[in-house]
């Protein structure tokens, strides 16, 4: 759900930079600076979530740190049970 919202986000934000800078004539400078904010506003949590969901497949969360690795992890299920790092979230 964080992805999707987090999408649906960034698409109203691309239209509505991309309608004002066309609009204004300023190109994509200025307009992109409301798209900027929320890039950083969302990175730490962006980071804690993929971090979360390692854990929740019984892996360490330096895994994110391989984007190749890490978007394979990223699909596998969770692991069935607790692990070392707590319950799983499904069967909460």
């Amino acid at each position: 759900m964080f992805f999707l919202f987090n999408l649906i986000i960034a698409i109203i934000l691309g239209l509505a930079s991309g309608f004002i800078g066309a609009a204004l004539g300023t190109g994509i400078a200025i307009s992109n600076i409301p798209n900027l904010i929320y890039d950083l506003a969302i990175l730490i949590p962006s980071i804690a979530v993929g971090v979360r969901r390692m854990h929740d497949t019984g892996r360490s969360g330096w895994w994110i740190i391989f984007p190749f690795v890490n978007l394979v992890l990223l699909c596998l299920d969770s692991q069935p049970g607790a692990n070392e790092y707590g319950p799983n979230p499904k069967t909460a």
